[in-house]
């Protein structure tokens, strides 16, 4: 299902795997269900249209103009979908105000969606000319200039190498500072344009995408709150209840699979996903950032 959005920039959102995560999260059509992060209402939508009259749906986002976009998009389901804007970290504080004590599934969606990658003014574009912010919630104080202007090499080394595994972590680190004792990082462009200059084009993938997406993993401590969101879920699910994840690098899908067989470990949850599933052809033909998705889906067992 796709919407398209008229805003600064002209662009579509696809919401990846869309009907895989409907046929395998769905499995009490009058059910209560999470969408911890909403985002365009993709998928929520699809759920709420898979559901019974008496089916609900708990929306969260911690991205304030995407949640204005999917209440919009969500409109024909009013008295079934409410949205609430939070970080997924704090999901047990969002059911409990809520009054929700079970529930029937749950979603977590790590994409980044097409209302931050393609609106320059949010700063997470290596190809558009922007603030180098990358922040999914503005009230945030932390941004990608702060970090590339203010953190010690070693801490710039770091990150780069957790959360983008990019194996020239060391030199990117090194020519960041360097270059900002001369001119302070502002804008995306200036920082990709930096990278690209010095280091060698691997095929088609810009030289700065794993500098980016690492930036982006630490100004909004997605790793951190991957974990504290899912572990908050887990005992809110009823019997027979599934979480599904979809991540997008092998970083996130590491945690997942590592946190998933924690659980089942435990004997909280079973596998649904043998392994976990990827886009068809005919997916990736429409949408080719979809590419990098996989879903992983757990069902709770007691």
């Amino acid at each position: 299902m796709t919407a398209t959005l008229t805003m600064e920039e002209h662009y579509t959102h696809d919401s990846v795997l869309l009907r895989e995560v409907v046929d395998l999260l769905v499995t009490d059509r009058d059910g209560v269900y999470l969408d911890g992060t909403v985002g365009l209402g993709g998928h929520a939508e699809a759920i709420l249209q898979t559901l019974s009259a008496q089916g609900k749906l708990l929306g969260t986002d911690m991205d304030p103009e995407a949640l204005e976009r999917s209440t919009e998009r969500l409109m024909p389901f009013a008295g079934r979908s409410r949205l609430v804007r939070a970080n997924f970290r704090n999901l047990g504080q969002v059911l409990d105000a809520e009054g929700v004590s079970l529930l029937s599934g749950a979603l977590f969606d790590l994409g980044v969606s097409s209302l931050q990658l393609d609106k320059a003014s949010r700063g997470f574009a290596l190809r558009l000319e922007g603030p180098l912010d990358m922040r999914l919630d503005p009230a945030s104080k932390l941004t990608a200039a702060r970090i590339c202007n203010e953190w010690p090499a070693e801490q710039i080394e770091l990150l780069l190498r957790e959360y983008g595994e990019e194996r020239a972590a060391k030199r990117i680190a090194r020519l960041i500072v360097d270059c900002r004792k001369q001119t302070p990082f502002a804008s995306t462009l200036q920082l990709a344009e930096l990278i690209e200059k010095r280091l060698p084009r691997q095929g088609k993938i810009h030289p700065a995408t794993k500098t980016f997406m690492a930036l982006r993993i630490a100004v909004n401590q997605e790793l951190e709150n991957l974990t504290r969101g899912i572990e908050s879920v887990v005992a809110r699910i009823a019997p027979g209840g599934r979480i599904a994840v979809i991540s997008f690098h092998s970083l996130e899908d590491r945690i997942v699979k590592n946190l998933f067989r924690s659980l089942a470990e435990h004997g909280d949850v079973r596998p649904i996903t043998a392994s976990p599933v990827s886009p068809g052809e005919d997916e990736l033909g429409r949408n080719p950032r979809a590419r990098s998705s996989k879903l992983r889906v757990v069902e709770r067992t007691a």
